[in-house]
């Protein structure tokens, strides 16, 4: 990728392994309310196919609650760091996510927080993926014109999508729930799709 000057990284799903969390708030589901697992988790993944919120919305169809997000869980990919590292080292980084409050203070307790000079989470931006208020945001506070970044997410509705018609470079990286959806069209076809983030580094 040519005259790239920013990477900007969605988190959960792309950096964070959320995969335990996503487990056991199924297995709460499941156990609270005496569910059919089987039947419960073919619903979770029809919908992940095209929704972020593939387990709130299976919860809902059996009528059940769903419970708190298990933060205790996530974990950062393998080797994130070091491939943040060697990134930094010749781009500038930042972040764009759908985050609650203090994304800043989680990454910094994950020693990532060094390598990102822009952070924009949808918690204190006011607005969410895949509304391009908040990558025009992020672009502004970066100072890059959007052909010069790169967008790297998880998501082909809240990542690649809002990205590529802002005229951004994308990198759909397929981990998580969002390996289920499918590329249906050109606007929502990245420029590259990689199988797990220890694979972006050999991009650039």
């Amino acid at each position: 990728m040519e005259n790239i000057k920013w990477i900007f990284f969605d988190l959960g799903s792309t950096l964070v392994d959320e995969s335990e969390c996503l487990k056991e708030r199924c297995k709460v589901i499941i156990e609270q309310n005496n569910l059919d697992a089987d039947e419960f988790y073919k619903k979770v993944l029809e919908y992940a196919e095209k929704d972020a919120f593939a387990i709130r919305w299976a919860a809902q169809d059996f009528g059940v609650a769903v419970p708190k997000w298990f933060g205790e869980l996530e974990r950062l990919y393998p080797d994130v760091e070091e491939i943040l590292k060697n990134l930094s080292q010749k781009f500038k980084l930042g972040i764009i996510a759908n985050q609650v409050t203090g994304t800043q203070k989680r990454i910094d307790s994950w020693d990532i927080g060094k390598y990102f000079d822009v952070v924009v989470a949808s918690a204190e931006a006011g607005c969410e993926k895949p509304d391009l208020k908040i990558f025009n945001m992020a672009l502004k506070q970066a100072k890059c014109n959007p052909s010069e970044a790169v967008m790297i997410g998880d998501r082909l509705d809240n990542d690649i999508i809002p990205a590529k018609k802002l005229g951004m470079n994308t990198v759909w990286v397929r981990q998580g729930f969002a390996k289920f959806q499918s590329v249906k069209n050109e606007l929502e076809r990245p420029d590259y799709i990689v199988e797990s983030i220890a694979d972006v580094v050999d991009l650039f």
